[in-house]
């Protein structure tokens, strides 16, 4: 098995020839930068000093030519052909507290969300632990590639990983969990991964935005904070977008969370309201409709979020300009 080294140091890690170097450096327990795990976001970009790589997607988008001259790779699509030397910072904040592994998983049950939103429920044996706000990779049969999608559970002694995931136009992913995968079949999980997971120590109280899909990793984190002990203090205010009113979803997951209505608060958003649609609630982009909600205080709180990239972009740009604390913002980027 290829031996990674980091240059400059004494640290080396085993990576198996089908593995990538950033996940077998994660799963070495080291702090090895990342975020999206599928070549779109560039955080695990790092030098190759010595040795040979091959990419599982040499045309990914967060490598530019400059890179490329540069001898720069992405870590997350780089498989060693043997030995190799690379050139990055090892950084606390990416140290895996469960380390991911590979599994397989069983689909035991489904249900519909929303139109083009559906739960999948599978099942793992023995149980693997994962953080609230993780995700993980799926390898789904007859599909190249891994696909990221976030839980909507919590980790639990039965071994169930639940995923909200939302039918992606033309998305040979999507196509196969929605349309193909039937109960009882077996899929492939690498995980858990991302940084943007619930931090119980913050006495903070917490804010969770959410747009599509992002809602699964945002339900995650509702369910720990109602349930965790050293929360019980903690109200949760959680802030969901969609385009049209059959677009919303969440609310009925959330009342069967204890305290909605008295520390549990839902403010769903539409983006576009037709005449002949009876609608009470904010109209708007999502994030438009966080500062006049929660007050005055905005540094008070500690915020999810998770999302389409445009959502998200403008959700932190909303945070920053009132001086929220970048440290205060927790998410992972998908592009």
């Amino acid at each position: 098995m290829p031996l990674i080294k980091i240059a400059d140091s004494n640290i080396e890690f085993a990576c198996a020839i089908d593995d990538t170097v950033t996940r077998a450096a994660l799963r070495a327990g080291l702090g090895m930068p990342y975020e999206c795990n599928v070549g779109s976001c560039g955080t695990c970009k790092f030098e190759l000093v010595e040795g040979q790589i091959t990419s599982a997607w040499a045309e990914a988008p967060a490598l530019s030519d400059r890179d490329r001259l540069k001898n720069r790779v992405l870590g997350c699509q780089a498989h060693p052909a043997g030995d190799c030397t690379v050139k990055v910072m090892l950084a606390e904040q990416y140290l895996p507290l469960h380390r991911p592994k590979l599994f397989s998983a069983q689909l035991a049950a489904t249900r519909e969300i929303t139109h083009d939103i559906r739960e999948f429920h599978f099942e793992v044996e023995p149980a693997v632990a994962f953080l609230p706000g993780q995700y993980a990779l799926l390898s789904l049969p007859g599909v190249q590639g891994q696909r990221a999608y976030s839980m909507s559970n919590v980790a639990s002694r039965t071994g169930v990983w639940q995923f909200l995931i939302k039918r992606k136009p033309d998305g040979r992913g999507t196509a196969m969990l929605f349309d193909r995968l039937r109960i009882g079949d077996s899929i492939g999980i690498d995980g858990p991964y991302g940084n943007g997971y619930l931090r119980e120590d913050s006495p903070r109280d917490v804010v969770c935005v959410a747009g599509g899909s992002g809602i699964s990793p945002m339900l995650s984190i509702a369910h720990a904070v109602m349930h965790s002990p050293r929360m019980a203090a903690r109200s949760l205010h959680f802030f969901y977008g969609g385009r049209t009113q059959r677009d919303i979803c969440g609310e009925a997951e959330l009342r069967n969370q204890p305290g909605f209505g008295e520390r549990l608060f839902f403010y769903p958003s539409l983006s576009i309201v037709d005449a002949d649609t009876m609608w009470t609630g904010h109209v708007g982009f999502v994030h438009e409709n966080i500062m006049p909600t929660i007050g005055a205080t905005p540094s008070a709180y500690e915020y999810y979020f998770a999302g389409p990239p445009p959502m998200t972009q403008a959700t932190q740009r909303t945070l920053m300009q009132n001086k929220v604390p970048l440290t205060q913002m927790h998410f992972d980027q998908f592009y």
